[in-house]
């Protein structure tokens, strides 16, 4: 279905918290009717708590203006390796994306009015 790949990085800030990261992850979609679109999500991740939430941030392709959250619950976690099993599942609103040629997102955006002014606003 796709794959994810993002960086994280400790920023523990509380006394009563072991260990807690700030997470970015893009998850990329490589085949079916999402195929080439990605979700971004960029949030702080209490590693420990048994079912984490953060914010999805944007995203591109079908995903454009992309919002929403992503609950995260952890399964195992090999330390000595790095490796971790994660259960993510996805709350997204996105707009439609018809009548947008993806292959030319410069020619549809290079006049900010041609935003403005698109039919996709009618239907929000």
């Amino acid at each position: 279905m796709g794959k994810a790949q993002g960086f994280y990085t400790m920023v523990t800030q509380r006394e009563d918290v072991d260990l807690e990261l700030v997470m970015g992850m893009t998850i990329t979609f490589t085949e079916g009717k999402f195929n080439g679109s990605t979700l971004s999500l960029f949030g702080r991740n209490y590693i420990f708590d048994p079912v984490r939430e953060m914010p999805i941030v944007g995203g591109t392709g079908a995903f454009r203006f992309a919002r929403g959250f992503v609950r995260a619950k952890t399964y195992s976690v090999d330390y000595y390796k790095g490796d971790a099993v994660v259960e993510y599942n996805v709350y997204v609103f996105h707009y439609s994306n018809q009548g947008f040629d993806a292959s030319t997102p410069q020619e549809r955006f290079s006049n900010g009015f041609e935003f403005m002014t698109d039919p996709i606003l009618g239907k929000i």
